[in-house]
């Protein structure tokens, strides 16, 4: 097999003799590319950030911002990486450089202080720049900013300034100088890239194709297979694998709490888990599909879905998270399994004997458990169709965006002439595990969508679960945080509409 290797700036490098637990802002940092920095260490900070290409949504390729400090360096084995100093142009024979567009604007308006967080900014910023859609956002005519969430892809809470950049794009990215002014007026003050722009060529271009890898470096190996059979064979001989998708998670135990595997098994590429299709009774995505793509792909096809996006972490961590990173935890405080609890979802489930299919209702059995199986992993998620029309997903956290959540709360309700007629909810923070709140739809359901049905219903979803004390609430907080999220649904759909 090719020795591992990866493209930084144009220049391709061999990973060699790096270890296999080594990430990728450590591999840049140990050959001299300092800009890249580690703040957190844990993908809060955006310190960190770079660049890599990716398959595009509506070119071949999109520049993609991602953690540095989370993906271990044997994930980009044959792929392209961007750093902070890779973006500027010229510099040879002793020629001063030519700064990016986003380097400019950051410098004459302000936007770097001390300094530190301004590569990450860069690279977050850049790849908001190269986004290919960003043009439709766009109002140059009166120059004022659009906060009204529309917009491909963008979700709720996105806010776009006259030139179409998302703001939200940098919500991944910390100035502990609180710096943010300048740095929005630079991301404001950018314009569309110039037809000769090298990095906006190259997204009409096809990105590497994903590498199939074994990396193993003082007996630790890092193993991506070519296909999802090679993937389950490998599992079953290797049950102490750790499986990892955009690394989001396992890069964080890596850091903070230096845990190390004798082999880490990625999926991330594997084309049977990178599926999006919209049936005629179903949509089925890949469990190794990221959330980005996720929501530029579905455009807002699962309202339920759009409305958690935006909400999920940053950016950043969207551009490598999967739902089948965070279904697989089997966290209790992860923001997608109540949306997808609510959505009636199921997982297709797959290994050496075949798939199965389970209802995600039925897959978590116990604190971080559940029915999955050594050897198998969650191939996709399946949404029925069709939706119910009326649904939220309320993210009680301390911080709007980038935080977990103390509670989280989604509903999917079915209103027909006044009446309900059909309620799923899901509900995270408040148990071992998600869970639905069987009780609650069973005193909605049949019910007429009133105020005194909605005040009824809300008593009973104050005792569902069993909420604890911890440091980001108390078990009283979450049980009032239960009643108050149906009331607001209340409120919301039954506010009088403006003539």
């Amino acid at each position: 097999m090719v020795a591992a290797r990866i493209t930084v700036n144009g220049k391709e490098t061999r990973i060699s003799p790096a270890p296999a637990h080594t990430t990728v802002l450590e591999f840049l940092r140990e050959r001299g590319l300092t800009g890249t920095k580690e703040g957190c260490a844990e993908g809060e900070c955006g310190a960190c950030s770079v660049l890599v290409a990716r398959p595009g949504v509506d070119r071949p390729t999109d520049w993609v911002a991602v953690n540095a400090c989370l993906v271990p360096v044997a994930a980009l084995d044959g792929q392209e990486v961007v750093t902070s100093e890779g973006l500027a142009t010229g510099g040879g024979s002793g020629a001063p450089a030519v700064l990016h567009p986003v380097q400019e604007e950051m410098a004459v308006r302000g936007g770097s202080q001390c300094g530190y967080c301004t590569p990450g900014f860069i690279c977050s910023m850049a790849s908001e720049y190269y986004r290919p859609d960003r043009c439709a956002h766009a109002s140059p005519a009166d120059g004022s900013a659009d906060s009204s969430g529309s917009g491909s892809g963008s979700g709720s809470g996105s806010e776009h300034g006259p030139n179409g950049f998302d703001l939200h794009a940098l919500s991944g990215n910390l100035c502990r100088c609180t710096g943010y002014r300048p740095i929005r007026d630079a991301a404001y003050a950018v314009g569309m890239p110039a037809e000769d722009d090298p990095l906006a060529l190259r997204r009409e271009q096809s990105p590497p194709e994903p590498a199939a890898t074994a990396y193993t470096q003082d007996d630790s190996a890092f193993l991506r297979p070519g296909t999802l059979a090679d993937a389950v064979r490998l599992l079953r001989e290797r049950p102490d694998a750790v499986v990892v998708a955009g690394s989001t998670d396992w890069g964080v135990e890596v850091n903070i709490r230096s845990r190390r595997a004798d082999c880490v098994v990625a999926v991330d590429r594997l084309p049977e888990l990178r599926t999006l299709h919209v049936g005629s009774d179903h949509i089925e995505i890949g469990a190794a599909r990221t959330l980005t793509e996720i929501e530029r792909r579905l455009d807002g096809a699962v309202p339920l879905l759009a409305e958690l996006f935006p909400q999920f972490a940053s950016r950043l961590i969207r551009n490598s998270a999967t739902l089948g990173g965070n279904l697989g935890t089997g966290s209790p405080i992860g923001d997608s399994p109540p949306v997808l609890l609510a959505l009636e979802a199921s997982l297709v489930l797959a290994d050496a004997d075949g798939e199965r299919e389970v209802p995600l209702c039925d897959y978590f059995t116990a604190y971080r458990q559940s029915v999955r199986r050594p050897g198998e992993l969650i191939r996709a998620v399946r949404v029925p169709l069709p939706l119910s029309p009326v649904t939220a997903f309320h993210k009680i956290a301390k911080r709007r965006f980038d935080d977990i959540s103390s509670v989280a709360v989604a509903f999917a309700l079915d209103i027909e002439d006044g009446t309900v007629r059909k309620a799923r909810i899901g509900l995270g923070g408040v148990a071992a595990t998600p869970i639905r709140a069987l009780a609650t739809e069973a005193a909605l359901e049949g019910e007429p969508w009133t105020a005194r049905t909605a005040e009824t219903a809300a008593r009973v979803l104050r005792d569902e679960g069993t909420p604890m004390d911890d440091h980001r609430a108390s078990a009283a907080y979450r049980s009032a945080m239960l009643g108050q999220s149906l009331l607001k649904l209340y409120a919301r759909t039954t506010e009088a509409v403006p003539s």
